[in-house]
């Protein structure tokens, strides 16, 4: 007989535990059963596991309520128990803001009532609760308006309840519940419609936005239909109606009154305040899903718009309750406890959390890796449908937001890396013929050099052999570009001198006075980079740990080298020279400087925006590759001093508590007085006084040493930030300065210039149902006729144009993936770069990635 943990934690699903048997009944009551032999033993670990179980495995939920509500028939003090903890954890949840647990909680609290154990006056009692706390948040007296977000989650919370419990509390307690409504629809009314172009994955749906229901309303629309369908749902499981006889003579219990956080009034009436509480507001109450549309609307599962919704909720609660554990959560994702398939909703789930703005919830290996494992679990349906999700994404890879784009490109390559590299290439071939800056081509191309990182570049030659037209978009064979590998080229003799000083373990100091006298003062310091860094590469150019040992040894050498951002860019341009056929060693060796000091990030951003450069910023990843690492690299040295002084703040504390208590034990054993021979005298032993004393000396000194390096912590962040703001003020006037030159001019009347126009975007027809070239048992590398396709293949629009599309496109990335850093600068930046006479294109794109109104444009 399996344990009652076990079975807890299993009921609903279809397993061993339960003899294969998917009787829902019939789990519940197998369950009760051993629940109720263990309960005298076991009160409070049965509570405990309840209430643990409901929290993370959301979506069994209406069994756990029916389970609570049959052990209350037995025993009372349980349900009252059940209830007090419930409303413990959800005050707690409520007053520490964690989303998730509030909406699980509150989706539980529905559920208890239908199993009898809470009374529907109490659910109506937290609905106006939050209801009035967020109509008070919009309101522009009471309230503070910027925080919205908080506002619509509390509604959101009570909406998607009621596919659990509308049905009952319509029942029960109609003229409160139609109260509820009432309010939901006088809040809607006053809302202001969410619009965030920043958060849009297709960015040629920008405009369609605006027009269309955010996602609350559209949420609002759900609940609705639901409503005029009798509040049926076929996404809930509702096994509390399979006990309902004896479930109705169990006792109710009131939930004590619950009270939401008050969010302050703004403190300051400027526009960027305001904006900037929003922005903070959004990412403190996110929505959960922003959806994708990838699959046709004849291809994805017919379903009720409420049941669309449901599953998505199951699917987000799975990826987030087993995190780390991506075995469990594909087997769970692909069992919920639904009547109809689900497989193309599951794929869009997961892939608009992978493209999520501005970041996903997760890691996105973890998605990676679930992708995988479903693949595995579903081997008959869902590669196929991942397929088809691919082949959607790659027809639209033209609007796909910048970020996203190199998102879908490192997901991708990893993932047909754990399928022997092999995918249909020749239905692609086509892009070969596209302009080199066509997003199709430039995309294959990515996959494909991000492919040869995870392989060689042999094997990914061999994978796209039925497609030989895309061999051109290899990238190079990984070797050097060494200066001097005849004796005919200029400086060859120094650069041997050079090597044999390395290989002689000469000290950076010898050959610091070795390339002063030899190379600067007959040559010049320019060719002295060039010697120096090429040798030095090429030494370092056998593995990684070879460069590093290289530049830990020699790195002194460099930076004596490159004094001023100048130089730094010249040994930048070494760099890339060197390892001009290799993308991913020239971002490793930069990065690897940068961690060592040896250059800035300004020389970077300065490298990046040099002419050459400019001129693969819409057809090659590699300059925003480098500088994403650059930017990434100064933000992480920000997080961690900001980790550190937190630690050290504690530890001050700490130190301080210390202290006074040795100061207090010293003290008091040195007045402790004791009376001998009719006089006082010191009661403690000399050598017990000093030892006293030498403990609070001490605890001082470590109190001020602790003081001291939290000083000098706190200086290295305020350096930190300074060089942070110089970083942004010069990436966003480089941005300006290109952008400016590149831009078509505004018209006469103030219209934007259009870059794209719809009959410019790509269309191809493909079939989604087509089998799939993924499956686990393919065992052979031809193609099936019936994967045949009509394809139309054009590109239209222009390089120039092409251009600032990319370069705006990373414009609005950038922004919004440093967002929380950019704010504190933004009047700087305001001054310094965004004037009025900028280009309203770049300052739209800036605005988007900072969640800022465009309405003043």
């Amino acid at each position: 007989m399996s344990s009652w943990r076990t079975l807890l934690l299993r009921v609903g699903d279809k397993c061993p535990e339960y003899g294969g048997a998917v009787d829902h009944k019939e789990h519940i009551e197998t369950c009760y059963g051993v629940l109720w032999r263990e309960f005298e033993h076991s009160k409070d670990e049965i509570s405990e596991l309840l209430l643990q179980c409901a929290e993370q495995l959301p979506h069994k939920i209406p069994f756990y309520g029916v389970l609570v509500g049959l052990i209350n028939l037995e025993d009372e003090d349980f349900g009252k128990n059940i209830v007090d903890d419930l409303h413990c954890k959800l005050q707690e949840a409520l007053s520490s803001e964690n989303c998730d647990k509030i909406r699980i909680l509150l989706r539980f609290l529905t559920v208890l009532m239908c199993s009898k154990v809470i009374l529907p006056s109490s659910v109506i009692e937290v609905f106006e609760t939050l209801l009035s706390s967020a109509a008070t948040i919009i309101d522009e007296d009471a309230g503070n308006p910027s925080w919205q977000p908080c506002a619509d989650f509390y509604i959101t919370c009570i909406l998607s309840c009621l596919p659990w419990g509308g049905t009952e509390l319509i029942e029960q307690v109609p003229d409160e519940f139609d109260r509820v409504i009432v309010g939901i629809q006088s809040y809607l009314s006053i809302r202001k419609h969410s619009q965030d172009t920043s958060f849009i994955v297709f960015e040629a749906d920008e405009d369609k936005s605006a027009k269309e229901k955010d996602f609350v309303e559209d949420l609002w629309d759900h609940i609705q239909i639901l409503s005029t369908n009798g509040w049926k749902v076929d996404s809930v499981p509702r096994p509390h109606l399979s006990f309902e006889e004896q479930l109705v003579s169990g006792k109710s219990y009131n939930l004590s009154p619950i009270s939401c956080p008050k969010q302050s009034a703004s403190s300051s009436r400027s526009t960027i305040s305001r904006e900037r509480e929003n922005y903070e507001a959004k990412l403190k109450y996110p929505q959960r899903l922003c959806r994708l549309h990838i699959f046709p609307s004849n291809k994805i599962e017919k379903m009720q718009p409420i049941d669309r919704f449901i599953v998505e909720e199951y699917l987000l609660d799975v990826l987030l309750f087993f995190n780390g554990c991506r075995k469990e959560c594909a087997s769970y994702m692909a069992s919920l406890p639904v009547p109809f398939r689900y497989e193309y909703l599951m794929a869009e789930t997961i892939f608009s959390q992978i493209m999520f703005l501005p970041q996903p919830p997760f890691k996105p290996i973890y998605y990676a890796l679930v992708i995988i494992d479903l693949c595995k679990a579903l081997p008959g349906a869902f590669p196929a449908v991942v397929a088809g999700a691919v082949r959607s994404l790659f027809n639209r890879i033209g609007d796909l937001d910048m970020e996203c784009r190199t998102r879908l490109i490192l997901w991708f390559s990893h993932h047909l890396s754990n399928f022997q590299y092999f995918w249909p290439w020749e239905e692609w071939a086509h892009v070969k013929d596209l302009p080199r800056w066509a997003p199709q081509r430039v995309f294959v191309q990515e996959v494909l050099e991000r492919e040869v990182r995870l392989s060689y570049w042999d094997k990914i030659k061999q994978s796209i052999e039925n497609a030989p037209e895309l061999e051109e978009l290899l990238p190079p064979k990984s070797v050097s570009n060494f200066r001097y590998n005849s004796e005919e080229d200029h400086g060859y003799t120094l650069s041997k001198e050079f090597r044999e000083m390395v290989r002689g373990r000469k000290t950076a100091r010898e050959i610091t006075s070795w390339v002063e006298e030899t190379i600067i003062q007959i040559h010049s310091s320019k060719f002295a980079i060039e010697v120096v860094i090429q040798t030095l590469l090429d030494i370092g150019s056998k593995s990684f740990t070879h460069l590093i040992t290289v530049l830990e040894r020699y790195g002194q050498v460099i930076a004596k080298l490159c004094t001023d951002q100048n130089m730094q860019v010249l040994l930048i341009d070494e760099v890339s020279f060197y390892w001009k056929n290799n993308t991913q060693m020239t971002a490793i060796a930069i990065d690897r400087m940068m961690g060592y000091r040896i250059i800035s990030n300004l020389a970077i951003v300065s490298w990046v925006f040099s002419l050459s450069n400019i001129e693969q910023f819409h057809v090659s990843d590699r300059p925003w590759e480098i500088l994403r690492n650059a930017i990434n690299k100064t933000y992480n040295r920000i997080a961690d001093l900001r980790k550190e002084i937190q630690t050290l703040k504690k530890s001050v504390l700490l130190a301080e508590d210390v202290a006074v208590k040795a100061l207090k034990e010293f003290e008091a054993a040195e007045t402790r007085l004791e009376v001998v021979d009719g006089q006082p005298v010191q009661a403690e032993k000399p050598g017990r006084l000093k030892r006293l004393k030498g403990y609070a000396e001490k605890a001082k000194d470590d109190e001020i040493a602790v003081r001291e390096a939290l000083e000098a912590k706190d200086a290295l962040l305020a350096r930190a930030l300074e060089e942070n703001k110089s970083l942004f003020v010069s990436l966003y006037k480089s941005f300006a300065n290109v952008l400016t030159e590149r831009l078509p001019p505004v018209s006469a009347d103030g219209a934007f210039p259009k870059l794209r126009d719809e009959e410019d975007i790509d269309s191809m027809a493909i079939d989604l149902e087509e089998p799939s070239t993924m499956e686990m048992d393919h065992d052979n590398g031809r193609k099936d006729d019936r994967n045949s396709e009509k394809v139309t293949h054009r590109y239209s629009i222009k390089e120039q144009d092409q251009w600032c599309l990319c370069t705006l496109g990373y414009v609005k990335a950038f922004s919004r993936q440093y967002a929380t850093e950019i704010w504190p600068h933004l009047e700087t930046l305001e001054a310094e770069v965004f004037g009025r006479d900028i280009h309203p294109l770049f300052r739209k794109a800036v605005f988007a990635g900072l969640c800022r109104s465009t309405t003043e444009m």
